[in-house]
This record gives C-alpha cells, structure tokens and sequence, in this order.
C-alpha cells in the first residue's frame, strides 16, 4: 500500500468570477524510500500541489490520503499536527529565521516534540555535524553561504523526524558542487526509509533520484521510475510530536527581543517613564499621608475622642464638627455641656476618662513690664489629647501657667528670641458670658512654661483650673464647651464615638465626636484624591506606551511575516502565532517595569535625601501593593497593546506568508 495518495486533485484561483484552473485532476501515490522529482514548467502547477501535500492549502477538491488514512484539510487541528509530525520542509529561499542562530533555527522545530531539552540539543548538533555545519552552530544566517544555508534548512526539516520532506527547488541557488552536496544528503534522506519529493526545473535533479513525474498545465504527462525505491530500514526512527509548549513561545521571543535590543529598549524607556511617574506619585502620596498621621499623632493622643455638643441634633458628619468647633470661640454658650450630659459619657462601656475643657474664644496676651500684644483665636485648656512630647522647650502647664506655640512665640517675641517667652508672665484677656448670657470680661495672670514647636499657627493651651477659677472669679457660667473622652483601649476608640455620637436627648442627637482617626481619614482623603489625580495624569503616558508597544508590533508583524509562514509551516498552530507575539509584548512590559522600579528606587533615595534635613522624615514611601499595581499595570497594558497585531498574524495565510520579501 503507498504512504501518500493523492486522488483527483483540482484547484483553480479567482479573480472576481473569473476562474483560473491550476490543478486539473491529479491522481499520484508515493512510497517511503522514493526520492521523487516533480518536473514542469513555470505556471503549471507543482507549487500548487505541494503546498496541497504539506498541508499548506486548505481550499481544493479531492482527496489526500497518509497511510491510509484521509487527511481532512477543512480540519485544522489535524493539518497542525500533521504538519509537525509529517512534513518537512526545504526552500529555495532557505528560510531561515534571521533572529536564530543555526543550532536555534534547528531546535525551533525540536520544540515541537517531547525531547527533553538535552535530547534536543543533542539531536539537533548531530543533524548539523552529519550536514558539515559542525564549527557554524552559534553563527547567525546572514553569517553563512548559500550552501550552507540550505545546509541549515535540511537539518531543520529532518529535526523532528517527518516521513514526508518536501523540497522546492532545493539547488535552485546553489553552485554545481554544492548542489551535489546536496543531492548526496537528500539521497541518503530517502535511503534512511522517508519520501522525498523534489520540485525542481533541474534535470540533473530529477535524474539524480528513483523517480520523475512531469506536469504541463495542471496535469500528470508522465511519471517515469529511474529505479526502484530505497528499502525501508528494519528499526525506523521516529520521534513522538507535540503542541508547541507555552515556555518556549516565551523562550522564541525573548531571542527576538533581545536580537532587537536597541529597537525595543526604546519602548521600554517609554513605558518605564510612565509606571516611574505612577509609582512615585502613589509614594509620595504615601508619604504625605504618614508624615500627617505621624504629625497628628506627635501632639495628640489617639485614644482620645474629642466631644462637642450637637448643635443641629442630627448626625453631623467631620466637616459640620470641624466648623462647629471653630464657630465655639465665638459663641461659647452654644456648646455649653451640662453635668448630666457629663455623667452619661461617664458611664459609657469602653470610657476610662472623662475630662473637662474650655476653648476660649478672642482672646489677648500682654507680656508684662514689656507692653507686647499678641491676639489669637480658639485658645483651649491642656487635657488628654495633648500629648508632652509636643513640647519641645518646658512642661505641661500647671495651675497658672500655659504652654505657646512656637509661631506666637516669635511674633511676641522676634523669629530669633522665641525661647526667651519661656518663663515670661503673660496677662490673658478674653471674653466670656454668666449664668444669664451676659458678657463678662475675664483677665487672668499666666506664666508661660512650654514652647511648642508647632510649624503653624496655634498649639498654645492653658491649665484648665486656671480657666475655671478665672471664670468662678467672676461669676462666670463654668460649664465646659468640649470633653475629652479617653478610650479604655485604642481598638476601642472607633466604637466609643459611635456609643457617644448614638446618645439621644428628647430624640436628637446630643453629642458630635472628632478622633485623631477621623481627622487623618479626611486629610488622607484629600491627599489620596491629589496624589491619585497626579499618578491618573501621569498614566497618560502608559497610554501612549500602549500605543508604541501597538504600532511596533504592527511593525513586527509585518517584518516577520515570512518566518509565520516558515512556524505554520512546521507545525505551530494559530495560538502558537498570537502567543509569539503577546509573550513578546509582555516581556516589554516586564523589563519597562524592573526598569521603572530601579529609576523609581533610584528617586525615591534621592527625594528622601534631599528633604529628610528638612523635615526629618522620607517622604516618599514606596509601598510593596505600589510595585505589584506597576508590575500588573505594565503587564496588562502590553499584553492588551499586543492582541489585535497578534491577532492579525495568527490570521495570515501560510503561503503567502512564506511567498513574503
């Protein structure tokens, strides 16, 4: 029975509703051990048909049997596999993939089969020692002769041990000795038990192997037997085939990357430029954040709760407590808290402490002997919420005293002799109501025994039993306007506000609470929303990346779409195609991104530097969820920038790809 029957073949091309017959009616059979030469003129069909036997041509009429089992061409799983595992091929034209070298441009076929990867390295230089190629293994194409090429191009198509070898026009470029060197190599190919069919205009060709069939016009004229096919050998090899492992889509493409370094560096920097900007932006967010959070915590005590009357007896949301506890200094009475009120917090789960507080409203200070004036606004009471350690120069103020911030201090006192204010006695005149609502004016000697180091305006506090006994002085209402509540533990400082804001009196709310926490949420709020605005700016350029990354795969496509005919004509499948090219892109991605990472590291060091005499803290901070979002990013961009190029390779037609300059 023969290997290969081709029964009546037809083929004809159109142009609009005109039809072009190529094929008229072929009937061949062939047997493993012949070394068959199709002779004909140009235009009469040979091509054409043996694109049909290597599974190349899908559109046509009749029938292809291997080994007695019919080929369905409109299947085109069963094509791949019998393309991998069948044929091989030999050009004319070699080709050979340029980015590969001899060795690799071999194993792009071993690839396909389930060698391991020494066996395949092993096999491949043993191809190219039994071709002579034996010292040009590492060298690139463009390195070697044309007879070395096709050299290269036999032991490709032997690598992964098809039965089939089709060969067109295999010395059509050759000189007279390397053209025997070649018929010599393809003899002993169909002496070792496979088919060898030979497309060729050369007689010394045809008459150099067992076989010639001769075409004109689409038809078999002749087919004349030279002598009698090779006997099969006893212990045939064969090499199991397989889809092309993902891994080395991957491996493939990091040779081309790296082949066109200094071309795809470009788009990398672009890329990288982009993601640097996201990150360093996502990490001075970051730092901003923590060095607020780090300032907050530095004069106020987390386990603290700031509570104030609910004016509106609705639940007031940060920014209505904000403006209620600014509007205090100039209404105190309005946020007067009872003792009754006072008792309910008190008993609260969850409160360890319960402290009284007065925020003054206008208030003056007078150095004394000196007739230096300082006014300000919302001077309070030093209680729980103040932390000592925001005290840079002095103590906490007792019975009589009262600490200053830094920024009044030096108007007092000069921006050079702030620290003398340490120790000066001061008068302090505010204003306050009695019992009635009537205004009284308060005056109280203080001695100043703390400077506080704040960078803004404020941080000044009093001894809340001086206030108190200033305000019993003078008849004055002395019902605190704020409390400070101290949480029993800080886990439990969110569930204390709620406990507090939930109390009720005649239906409405009687109490608002400001934390530490709420107060840094909203701050954060804002410097997320800016730091966000300015990494959503900057991913602008990711977009124009993506668009590079698009354009250059284009590109790529377009120079290489010979060798996707070359990988469709081994056997790779369409996913194989678009995975070239997606793994490719990714792999942009992923150097654009370490690449980001490093210029990103490289900043962040600077940046931090530059500022920690400053402001005694690194600013920027980059986080381990900022790496990983640039890393996502980069990856995703790429791999999305490189679908519809990879799609439009996967698509084109192997024979006019392989027909491709």
């Amino acid at each position: 029975m023969a290997f290969l029957e081709l029964n009546d073949i037809f083929k004809s091309y159109f142009l609009g509703n005109n039809e072009f017959p190529v094929l008229k009616g072929i009937s061949l059979s062939f047997e493993k051990g012949e070394f068959v030469s199709i002779l004909g003129e140009s235009g009469g069909g040979k091509s054409t048909l043996m694109n049909i036997v290597g599974g190349l041509d899908r559109e046509f009429k009749g029938q292809v049997k291997v080994n007695g089992e019919l080929l369905d061409h409109r299947n085109e799983k069963q094509l791949d596999e019998y393309r991998r595992s069948t044929i091989g091929h030999i050009y004319q034209s070699y080709n050979l993939i340029p980015h590969l070298t001899v060795l690799d441009n071999v194993l792009v076929s071993l690839d396909m089969t389930t060698l391991s990867s020494a066996e395949k390295k092993q096999r491949a230089e043993e191809l190219l020692t039994k071709v002579g190629l034996t010292d040009q293994i590492h060298k690139y194409p463009k390195h070697l002769s044309g007879g070395q090429k096709q050299r290269v191009a036999i032991a490709r198509a032997l690598a992964s041990d098809p039965q089939i070898i089709i060969a067109d026009e295999p010395t059509g470029a050759l000189d007279s000795k390397n053209t025997q060197e070649v018929l010599a190599l393809m003899d002993e190919i169909a002496k070792d038990g496979k088919l060898v069919i030979a497309v060729t205009h050369s007689s010394e060709v045809a008459n150099h192997g067992t076989r010639i069939v001769h075409m004109a016009d689409g038809k078999i004229d002749q087919d004349e037997r030279l002598k009698p096919a090779y006997q099969i050998p006893d212990d045939p090899t064969h090499i199991q085939t397989q889809k092309l492992p993902a891994h080395a889509s991957y491996e493939f493409s990091f040779k081309h990357l790296m082949y066109n370094f200094w071309r795809n560096s470009l788009i990398m920097v672009g890329v990288a430029i982009g993601l640097f900007a996201v990150m360093i932006f996502s990490g001075l967010g970051n730092g901003v954040n923590r060095y607020i959070q780090q300032q907050i915590n530095s004069v106020a005590n987390p386990r603290v709760i700031q509570v104030l009357k609910n004016t509106t007896g609705r639940k007031m949301n940060q920014q209505e407590l904000m403006e209620t506890f600014q509007n205090m200094a100039g209404d105190p009475q309005a946020g007067m808290i009872d003792e009754g009120q006072i008792r309910r917090l008190d008993k609260l789960s969850g409160v360890q402490k319960v402290e009284k507080g007065y925020t003054l409203p206008t208030y003056r200070l007078e150095v004394a002997k000196t007739g230096k004036v300082q006014s300000g606004t919302a001077l309070s009471t030093w209680n729980a919420n103040d932390k000592a350690d925001s005290i840079k120069h002095g103590h906490e103020p007792r019975r009589g005293e009262m600490v200053i911030g830094k920024q009044e201090a030096a108007q007092m006192m000069g921006a050079k002799r702030y620290r003398k204010i340490v120790g000066k006695k001061l008068n302090l005149t505010f204003n306050w109501i009695n019992q009635q609502g009537q205004p009284v004016a308060v005056q109280v000697p203080v001695k100043v025994v703390g400077l506080v180091d704040s960078a803004t305006a404020g941080g000044s506090a009093i001894n809340y039993e001086t206030v108190y006994q200033a305000l019993k002085d003078k008849n004055a209402d002395k019902r605190p306007n704020f409390l400070a509540v101290k949480a029993a533990s800080l886990d439990q400082v969110q569930t204390v506000a709620d406990r507090i804001d939930a109390l009720r009196s005649q239906n409405r709310r009687v109490f608002g609470t400001i934390t530490v926490g709420s107060m840094l949420k909203r701050i954060n709020s804002y410097v997320k929303l800016a730091s966000s605005i300015l990494a959503g700016v900057a991913a602008i350029s990711l977009l124009v990346s993506a668009l590079m990354i698009i354009v250059t795969m284009y590109m790529s496509v377009s120079e290489r779409t010979k060798e996707i005919g070359i990988l469709r004509a081994l056997g790779e499948r369409k996913v194989d195609i678009r995975r070239l090219f997606t793994s490719e892109s990714i792999l942009i991605g992923l150097f654009a991104a370490v690449l980001a990472l490093v210029i990103t590291l490289l900043a962040t060091w600077g940046i931090n530097s530059a500022f920690y005499g400053l402001i005694k803290f690194n600013i920027v901070q980059l986080t381990f969820g900022n790496v990983i979002f640039a890393f996502l990013a980069a990856l995703i961009i790429s791999f999305l920038a490189a679908l519809l190029p990879a799609r439009r390779a996967a698509k084109l037609n192997p024979i006019e790809a392989l027909a491709a300059e």
